[in-house]
């Protein structure tokens, strides 16, 4: 066996760091790909776009959750838009089926009947992921009964086509005219001698060839329909919703949608959903930023050091200790220069303030200007208030801001004791289905024509459940909002977040790793800036250290603490004993 020669690499220590690459510019929200999948979730997903039109644009009194890597208004505009397509969709289905029956008799009934059942068994099977088995079972039963009752219903409709139900006048030759004929559609004998082709409440019989003829037509545009609507959505995932052209706003079509309330929405919402003032919910305040990760809370005595004199000790003071260590994370290491795509390097820092939202009468009453803001957070930051409170908001978007990353910090002096919270929160990609968007549309507009063709044939059985469905949602929506009062309704806070209703409960393997790399580095200098900012000031670090480290379990690496035990873990437990002269 030969292996071939590689020659060794000289390794030169003093080597010059590689070329620096050109950093490309942050993506706004509107234009981040997190938006787009959110956008293209609402022509996959029924349920979420109704959810997502229902918070942002049916209760209009209600303030939105902080949009953290996306443009919640662009998704409302797309969520409306899908909408729309699919009510003029639904209508032009039930509109073929009622002039199907209308002029083609009781034959489209039992295929009607059958898209009905359809429609019913994914809601017998319910929306959990492993339902219990009675409501498996009965979907199961209901789904194949609608399909036998479909090609039950297609197979009498293409018999009365070719002649089988008319005699044609001649009072002889039909199938149907002995008295002991089998009735296919009442599973029974009917009892009609004679030849004249009168209505005996069989189908067949009481049909014309070219009204069979006719239902079948129809059953073809139904398809023609659902092959139409099905191309529209791909072209859409080809066109507007492409990597491509989606950065582009202005030429986004659903963006140009008229109408007062459109405009007033996204107005507000815009004005809203970035802004460092987060107006709350009290049971919801950190709605928008994910899921709590590890929140903790830390007190610790200031303790006067006894080599230092004391000095005053404000939340300020501490704050300002931490944010150069935190900027200290965008740097990356001297050989890498600035070709490292770390997303530590756009590490985002900045100062809110969280206001409840009772006591105001108009959402527009919030105080969004910068004033205002600036009035709040300079009150905030000293007072430690309940309902007002003043954070140091730490954000990290990873993945094209699918995997965010945001930590609270709040500081508080009182009593001679400083109060240290850190609430992080975890915003996880979104739902893979989302994503498959690109791959289903590239499939559907280049497929071969037998396979887009059986599956348009595969879509007409539950075209009308799917169509009443559809047109059942929308008239109940829009009798909501004609009699809901939401426009006049007092303010209220965001009750959920369209990006957390899209996001997956736990992402890949990196994206973990990824977390705790993030949260184990920010952890890490919150920490040794407090520990610095207490130093400067005269007060002994050695319980805050102590107890930081037992919080994060490790978290937070300590050089040395002498003079001091540590219990790390749950069941751990320590000793105390003297330290070590100094030779």
């Amino acid at each position: 066996m030969s292996t071939a020669h590689v020659p060794r690499q000289q390794h030169h220590a003093n080597a010059p760091a590689p070329p620096a690459l050109p950093e490309p510019p942050p993506v706004p929200p509107y234009a981040s790909e997190a938006t787009r999948l959110l956008c293209a979730g609402t022509y996959q997903d029924a349920e979420y776009r109704d959810r997502v039109i229902e918070q942002l644009y049916l209760n209009e009194q209600r303030i939105v959750a902080p949009s953290s890597g996306f443009d919640a208004a662009r998704v409302l505009a797309h969520a409306l838009r899908a909408r729309r397509q699919e009510l003029l969709w639904s209508a032009a289905v039930l509109g073929l089926w009622a002039v199907g029956l209308a002029v083609g008799g009781l034959l489209l009934g039992l295929p009607l009947l059958a898209g009905l059942l359809l429609a019913l068994a994914p809601r017998l099977r319910g929306s959990a992921e492993q339902p219990p088995a009675y409501r498996l079972f009965a979907a199961f039963v209901v789904r194949w009964y609608g399909r036998l009752l479909f090609a039950a219903g297609l197979a009498l409709m293409v018999t009365a086509a070719f002649g089988a139900g008319s005699d044609g006048g001649s009072g002889s030759g039909s199938s149907y005219d002995s008295y002991d004929s089998y009735d296919p559609w009442y599973g029974s004998a009917s009892g009609n001698s004679g030849g004249s082709g009168s209505f005996d409440g069989t189908p067949l019989e009481s049909t014309e060839p070219w009204q069979a003829w006719f239902g079948i037509a129809v059953l073809v545009l139904i398809a023609l329909c659902a092959a139409a609507r099905r191309d529209r959505f791909a072209r859409v995932f080809a066109a507007e919703l492409s990597a491509k052209r989606f950065p582009g706003l202005a030429n986004d079509p659903a963006e140009q949608a008229e109408g007062e309330r459109f405009s007033r929405l996204v107005r507000r919402i815009r004005r809203e959903q970035h802004a460092p003032l987060v107006m709350y919910d009290e049971a919801r305040p950190f709605c928008g930023a994910g899921t709590a990760y590890d929140t903790w809370v830390l007190a610790v005595e200031l303790r006067p050091d006894e080599d230092a004199a004391p000095q005053p000790l404000s939340n300020r003071a501490i704050l300002e200790r931490i944010r150069p260590l935190l900027e200290q994370l965008r740097t990356p290491a001297e050989y890498a220069g600035t070709a490292v795509r770390d997303r530590l390097r756009r590490l985002e820092i900045d100062e809110c303030v969280f206001l409840p939202v009772e006591g105001l009468t108009d959402r527009d009453q919030a105080p969004y200007s910068a004033e205002e803001f600036e009035r709040h957070r300079v009150r905030a930051v000293e007072e430690g208030g309940e309902k007002r409170r003043h954070f140091l908001r730490i954000r990290v978007g990873g993945w094209d801001e699918e995997l965010v990353v945001t930590v609270f910090v709040r500081v508080h002096t009182q009593g001679r004791m400083l109060m240290l919270e850190v609430a992080p929160h975890v915003l996880n990609p979104v739902r893979a289905e989302f994503k498959e968007g690109d791959r289903v549309s590239h499939r559907l507009l280049h497929g071969n024509v037998v396979g887009r063709a059986a599956g348009a044939l595969a879509l007409v059985p539950g075209s009308a459940g799917r169509s009443l469905a559809a047109l059942a949602h929308g008239a109940v929506f829009a009798w909501r909002l004609l009699t809901g009062g939401h426009a006049v309704a007092l303010p209220d806070g965001p009750a959920l977040s369209v990006r957390e209703l899209a996001a997956v409960d736990v992402g890949s393997t990196f994206q973990r790793m990824d977390v705790d790399r993030y949260l184990r580095s920010i952890q890490d200098r919150i920490g040794r800036g407090v520990r610095q900012a207490l130093a400067d000031a005269g007060y002994e670090t050695g319980e805050f250290v102590q107890k930081i480290v037992n919080i994060s379990n490790g978290a937070v690496h300590i050089d040395r603490v002498e003079g001091s035990t540590f219990a790390i873990g749950e069941h751990a437990s320590a000793s105390g004993g003297a330290a070590p002269q100094k030779g």
